[in-house]
């Protein structure tokens, strides 16, 4: 099914980004903020509709070997870079919980701003953007839930490529989460529905063999 691997993929998580008091220095303010950018091990909804439902887990392992050179920190992944990790004023940390982030944003005035918009509980949740390194990087299961009439699709990422960027975000969702999500939700149902048919098709023969051997 179509997982986009090597492409650029964006996941939002409702967790707090926060900034940290905004204590004198000696020779000016600092503009810290903090936050979970993913968490490890944690199931959560990706997608559903009527015929599906997607939960997606990041597996703690999948940071292994991730290529976390010059990140970048954005608002909404789009427009003026913020901090990044190549100048030492973003910093990255793959801990036991998920992945922490502490961005200084003091270095221009927008990012002044957006460190008090921050402040002020106007942004309070975070995005990233990253690439899927293989086909092994994913696990995925599918059942059939008879009760709600549907098919649920658990996925397990276990390897990531590359980290692009880390976001603040004004929602915790976005076109291309949605547009990822309908894609990787479509060609589950296509290969869902080809393997049913397939087997269809393998019972049909054997009970025509059956009644063959039979006559």
């Amino acid at each position: 099914m179509p997982v986009l691997h090597d492409q650029r993929q964006y996941r939002n998580f409702v967790k707090n980004l926060r900034a940290l008091d905004n204590n004198g220095n000696g020779d000016g303010k600092s503009f810290i903020v903090e936050g979970y950018a993913l968490t490890f091990d944690d199931p959560y909804l990706l997608y559903a509709d009527g015929e599906i439902e997607i939960y997606e887990t990041i597996s703690r392992s999948a940071f292994d070997n991730v290529d976390l050179t010059d990140v970048i920190f954005q608002f909404d992944h789009n427009g003026r870079v913020y901090a990044r990790t190549s100048n030492g004023t973003l910093y990255l940390e793959a801990d036991a919980h998920g992945l922490k982030v502490r961005a200084d944003l003091g270095g221009t005035e927008t990012g002044r701003q957006l460190y008090e918009e921050i402040k002020g509980g106007y942004i309070t949740k975070m995005s990233w953007g990253f690439s899927i390194d293989s086909l092994t990087g994913i696990d995925t299961t599918y059942t059939y839930d008879e009760a709600a009439k549907k098919y649920i699709e658990n996925r397990t990422i276990k390897e990531i490529k590359k980290i692009y960027d880390v976001s603040a975000v004004s929602i915790p969702a976005n076109d291309a989460t949605e547009i990822s999500a309908r894609n990787l939700a479509s060609g589950a149902l296509e290969e869902i529905k080809a393997e049913r048919l397939k087997r269809v098709n393998l019972d049909k023969l054997k009970l025509k063999l059956l009644l063959e051997m039979e006559v």
